[in-house]
């Protein structure tokens, strides 16, 4: 299905500062050191993909407890460089964070946020089974709209 080789690896503390310069060529937000500590804490759910030794995209998750021993598989970013769109990448990244929550159990849920007007986003999770579950306005601060969906899917 991926049109490229790409190779997956987790992220630790060698491999920080390059997910840190892809999210910075991707996002328009800047992630605070908070974000990347619970990547590297939350294991194999979060994953950089690389072609040809070059990183070119990244999908970081990190886990939340719902009490009870449940847990909740939260999307923080999934980004593919320009030039690797539409190749499979993105897919290949999101299987891989799902296939990795639903050998746990414990973990019942996946979401994530996404801005209202991003339809690419909209679309690609829909393909992959989430659903819009609720609206909230003003969610994002300095990005237009600031509006955001929360996607939702279901993993047990």
């Amino acid at each position: 299905r991926m049109k490229i080789r790409v190779v997956l690896d987790s992220v630790r503390d060698q491999n920080l500062k390059q997910m840190k310069q892809l999210n910075a060529a991707i996002f328009p937000v800047k992630y605070q050191d908070k974000f990347y500590s619970d990547c590297v804490a939350c294991g194999d759910v979060t994953q950089l993909a690389y072609y040809n030794d070059i990183l070119i995209g990244a999908i970081a998750c990190r886990l939340e407890s719902k009490g009870n021993g449940k847990a909740k598989l939260y999307i923080m970013t999934l980004g593919v460089l320009a030039p690797y769109r539409d190749l499979g990448v993105g897919t290949h990244l999101l299987e891989h964070s799902l296939r990795v929550a639903m050998e746990d159990p414990n973990i019942e849920e996946a979401y994530l946020h996404v801005q209202t007007s991003n339809d690419g986003a909209i679309r690609f999770y829909d393909k992959h089974g989430f659903a819009i579950k609720e609206m909230i306005p003003n969610y994002y601060k300095r990005i237009d709209p600031p509006d955001c969906y929360i996607l939702h899917r279901s993993l047990v």
